[in-house]
């Protein structure tokens, strides 16, 4: 059994449905879910923002918060799982910004911001950040970024039910 396929099957066994939003992983966070049968029981929708402008008017991001922080950080990956947290009903959201190659603006090729929200009624949400880096060309960064945004989702709910 694949990763990717440990976590679908973590989520069943625990009710839990995926929404993204994603800039640098352009929608291969939802599409490696996808991939796999069955899937439309744990996708319930992706958001692909890859320009600044689409991040505003999709997931409602500030004008504030993109001119205060690089698009690479996870203060932007925090407000885009936010935004997109209040668009869809899914108890599991990611979100992902940062540069596949040059990053220029002093960040280095390969540094992804991830953000995990994860909700359920009556219970505080849980928000959690990171800041990876990985090697490779841009789509082997991208994917590699994809398949660990994934990975953790069994990790951060597990810490957030404790």
């Amino acid at each position: 059994m694949t990763e990717i396929e440990n976590v679908a099957t973590y989520m069943r066994w625990h009710s839990l449905m995926l929404a993204t939003a994603e800039s640098c992983t352009a929608g291969l966070i939802a599409s490696q879910m996808a991939d796999l049968p069955g899937a439309g029981s744990l996708l319930e929708c992706a958001f692909v923002v890859y320009s600044p402008s689409a991040k505003q008017r999709c997931l409602g991001i500030s004008d504030e918060i993109l001119a205060r922080y690089n698009l690479t950080s996870e203060e932007v990956a925090s407000a885009m799982v936010q935004g997109a947290a209040q668009r869809c009903g899914a108890p599991v959201v990611i979100a992902n910004t940062g540069v596949a190659d040059d990053g220029g603006d002093g960040v280095a090729a390969g540094t992804q911001c991830f953000a995990w929200l994860l909700r359920a009624p009556g219970c505080k949400d849980g928000l959690y950040t990171e800041t990876r880096q990985f090697s490779g060309d841009r789509n082997t960064v991208r994917e590699a970024a994809a398949q660990y945004a994934l990975e953790r989702v069994p990790h951060y709910h597990a810490l957030w039910t404790r």
